[in-house]
């Protein structure tokens, strides 16, 4: 068993080394679930065999010490054994050993992180400025893994219905072109909408969507302002709820064009029309509409199509922490 087991950590050593080289693709949910399996099989083997192979031992040893001092009395002699040695040796039959410790020893902790990562909560960070001014470069999120049905880790199946996806939620997901990369944008359109976005203006479904200027937002990083709007997004989850608004921020630079450039093939591509004003889309079934709310700095929905619902990830909510501005902590819209 140590020969294997130091084999079973050499190529998780391989596989993280590897990908962080970047000779792999590596995935942090399939090394998790890997890990949690094979420690979870060294667990079971610790608690229905090793274990008690151990304490039987240490019984065995201590009914032969026992004996040994009961012989020796009956001969007259006083036994002066060292309580300690005997101690010492007992604890050695009863130690885990090694390989042991770093398989089954770690089951409970790496579980843990795997329920709550897989089906509760995960962190993200954000690496990128699409989201501003809603989400900063550097933020770190957490990510409602339940709100819109729980999944199987990896695979990412869905096995139970959970909140529909509504405009305006800001989503975590499986980039369609590379499912390995997760993305987080903002819901626009859900499935049956028809969404326009023409000169800068938003509608939804024939309804204008109303934006309001508000003082300009400064960018620390870039060291630069930026026109910034307040839009109502109508939060409905279907095309016929169009009732309810809610509020967030946006960024719109005059500066930039209006046409999309740089649109690659993506399925239900012909459900879109470009011109050099903006463009018009009606979003498929089991599928939505995403956009960044730094909406002239943002690579979504416009460039590579439609999010289907097989690579939601979950709901974004929170900001727990970012390091270089510590104010950030808190909700968001």
């Amino acid at each position: 068993m140590p020969t294997i087991t130091a084999f079973v950590l050499a190529a998780f050593v391989g596989y993280a080394a590897a990908w962080y080289a970047g000779v792999i693709e590596g995935s942090f949910a399939l090394l998790l679930l890997l890990a949690t399996t094979v420690t979870g099989l060294y667990w079971l083997a610790e608690q229905l065999h090793f274990l008690p192979k151990r304490r039987e031992a240490a019984l065995l040893f201590d009914a032969e010490r026992a004996q040994r001092l009961q012989d020796l009395e009956r001969q007259g002699i006083t036994a002066k054994e060292d309580d300690s040695i005997a101690l010492q040796a007992r604890d050695q039959l009863l130690r885990q050993p090694w390989w042991m410790d770093w398989t089954a020893g770690l089951f409970p902790v790496i579980a843990a992180v795997f329920v709550l990562r897989s089906f509760l909560f995960e962190p993200f960070k954000i690496p990128s400025g699409s989201m501003i001014p809603t989400l900063h470069i550097g933020d770190l999120i957490l990510v409602n893994k339940f709100h819109y049905g729980i999944r199987l880790p990896v695979i990412n199946l869905k096995l139970t219905d959970g909140t529909p996806v509504a405009r305006g939620d800001v989503m975590v997901f499986r980039y369609p072109p590379k499912p390995s990369l997760d993305y987080i944008k903002r819901v626009v359109g859900v499935p049956g909408d028809k969404i326009a976005y023409i000169n800068k203006v938003l509608t939804i479904n024939g309804q204008l969507v109303s934006k309001t200027a508000i003082p300009e937002f400064f960018d620390a990083d870039s060291m630069r302002y930026s026109k910034q709007f307040e839009e109502n997004l109508p939060i409905g989850a279907t095309p016929n709820d169009m009732g309810q608004l809610r509020l967030h921020r946006l960024l719109n630079d005059e500066r930039v064009p209006n046409f999309v450039s740089g649109i690659s093939d993506f399925p239900f591509k012909d459900n879109c029309s470009y011109s050099v004003e903006g463009l018009e889309c009606t979003v498929p079934q089991g599928h939505y509409f995403m956009m960044g709310d730094n909406r002239d700095n943002s690579l979504d929905s416009r460039y590579w199509g439609f999010v289907p619902d097989q690579n939601i990830v979950g709901k974004a909510f929170f900001v727990w922490m970012n390091f270089a501005n510590p104010s950030r902590v808190g909700g968001f819209n």
